[in-house]
């Protein structure tokens, strides 16, 4: 059996003493800390999507893999259940265990693991919101990661014929090799509620064509 073990930075600032704990300290997490977001697989890179899910019934939750919905949509699966994890499995867990801010690692069979152990198995871009099938109204804010050339990347938002609505490029902290964080907001808008896209992708240094475009459906509301 797989021990898996979350851990939370713990930061202790003690006014007007000379001691105490030191910021880093590991403790672990009760198993209601965490929950809202778990991570499957597309095209062998994580990618999120919403659940009720916590430490205690992570592994379980991974196992039963996507809905149908996420399977047709987004081309999701699972590498759980397993004896033993690959790469992709424990970036799963690792993923899906760290979606709460406040949990920095997790500690699987006596090995501990962080998000950056993950970089292959992390898609260039990396969007944690909006998750998809959520609702989203104007102006759509997005965050996520990202590890791109220059640290830019492109984005549209779609309508439910395809149409673009609205455009434009983002820019991470950091990139060309390092992870970095993203966020933007991006008006957009439409007569009624519908079904849409966003969609975010790389340009090309080389030819200016696209590249790593993954589409994330989303219900625009007006």
């Amino acid at each position: 059996m797989i021990r898996v073990v979350v851990l939370l930075a713990v930061v202790v600032a003690l006014a007007g003493c000379g001691g105490g704990s030191e910021a880093g300290e590991t403790t672990e997490t009760s198993a209601d800390e965490i929950s809202g977001v778990a991570y499957f697989l597309r095209d062998g890179k994580v990618w999120p999507v919403a659940r009720d899910v916590d430490a205690a019934n992570a592994r379980e939750v991974l196992a039963d893999g996507p809905t149908d919905e996420e399977a047709s949509a987004l081309d999701l699966t699972t590498a759980l259940p397993a004896e033993d994890l690959s790469d992709e499995g424990v970036a799963q867990l690792v993923y899906t265990l760290t979606a709460d801010p406040s949990a920095t690692s997790v500690d699987v069979d006596g090995t501990t693991y962080i998000r950056a152990d993950f970089e292959e198995q992390t898609p260039s871009v990396l969007v944690e919101s909006p998750l998809a099938f959520g609702e989203v109204s104007s102006p759509l804010q997005a965050k996520g990661t990202a590890n791109t050339f220059e640290a830019t990347f492109s984005f549209e938002i779609l309508d439910e014929d395809g149409e673009v609505l609205a455009g434009d490029f983002a820019t991470a902290t950091s990139g060309s090799g390092t992870r970095g964080t993203f966020s933007f907001e991006q008006p957009f808008v439409v007569d009624e509620e519908q079904d849409g896209t966003l969609l975010v992708f790389e340009l090309s240094a080389e030819d200016g064509s696209r590249m790593n475009e993954v589409e994330i459906p989303v219900r625009l509301l007006p």
